[in-house]
């Protein structure tokens, strides 16, 4: 395989989406070894750049990857070459677009579990105590029920990021693009007790500007948080497997639930697509069915 002749158009088009999309870094690189793989197929069969490549080497590689990739990696490899061939037909990189008839596997999109609000209730206040660590895990689980924040969002944040008096958080979400999210009453409470009373004792030579430290004084990774989530979650008595996520999800289902707009979840979740943030009233919708079937009389005993 020619590869300086495929990798100069992989290239231009991965500069193309950094600079358009603001795709995260394991986005693109994700893009890039789908790309490369498809090239290398191709090659193998005879194309000596994208130019070349047809309709039916692009056929044989969707086929040949259900021997090999699961459905989920399947899906992703095909829209990646379904973008990048649209985008060397808008460059007037090739004429004609090669992957217009490709068909891939269809995807059952499963819907996020989430907690009930009770169980998120019990969650926020397993951490009662006064010491800095019970502080410390109070005000992360606050903020990350009131506001909705990826868990590596949370790693990340730091003091001058937070403005409790304006109730705001400035958050940098995938891509480095970013957004203003709410922090609620409880939730500031909560920061404030730890910033002024927890905080402190974690403090040492080497601390930056993490919001939330650990016991060496760094900044708590996304594995620490895990770790401060199912912990809680156990001492709460939730059997439910709660991971980091499974707060983000239920902060965007009970503000649905509760009558929310479906662009103001949207725009506090960081989704580009409204479509993505659509799947929570698909979850509304199964709890309402599950609240008819369980309550109503004509129900009863069917």
């Amino acid at each position: 395989m020619q590869a300086s002749a495929f990798a100069s158009d992989i290239d231009a088009y991965l500069a193309y989406i950094d600079l358009e999309r603001g795709l995260s870094r394991n986005t693109r690189e994700s893009y890039r070894r789908d790309l490369e793989q498809c090239a290398a197929f191709a090659a193998g069969r005879g194309a000596a750049d994208w130019r070349g490549v047809t309709a039916g080497h692009a056929g044989a590689w969707v086929r040949s990857l259900s021997r090999r990739a699961a459905v989920s990696s399947q899906a992703r490899k095909l829209t990646a070459l379904r973008m990048f061939a649209r985008f060397l037909v808008r460059e007037g990189r090739r004429p004609d677009d090669f992957t217009e008839l490709l068909s891939g596997p269809r995807l059952v999109r499963r819907l996020p579990q989430s907690l009930s609000e009770s169980e998120a209730g019990r969650l926020v206040a397993s951490p009662s105590g006064g010491d800095p660590a019970s502080l410390r895990d109070r005000a992360l689980l606050e903020l990350f029920y009131s506001s909705g924040l990826r868990v590596s969002e949370l790693a990340a944040l730091t003091l001058q990021q937070v403005d409790l008096g304006s109730g705001l958080a400035r958050v940098f979400g995938k891509g480095s693009k970013e957004r203003v999210v709410p922090i609620g009453a409880k939730a500031r409470g909560a920061l404030e007790a730890w910033i002024t009373s927890g905080r402190p004792h974690y403090v040492k030579a080497r601390t930056r500007s993490e919001l939330f430290l650990g016991s060496r004084g760094t900044g708590l990774s996304r594995v620490s948080l895990w770790s401060i989530v199912k912990k809680h979650a156990r001492l709460a008595g939730i059997r439910k497997s709660v991971k980091p996520h499974l707060l983000r999800h239920s902060f965007a289902t009970h503000l649905l639930s509760g009558g929310a707009d479906l662009r103001a979840i949207q725009e506090m979740l960081g989704h580009a697509s409204i479509s993505t943030t659509q799947i929570y009233t698909a979850v509304e919708a199964r709890r309402l069915l599950e609240q008819h079937a369980r309550f109503h009389p004509r129900n009863r005993g069917v």
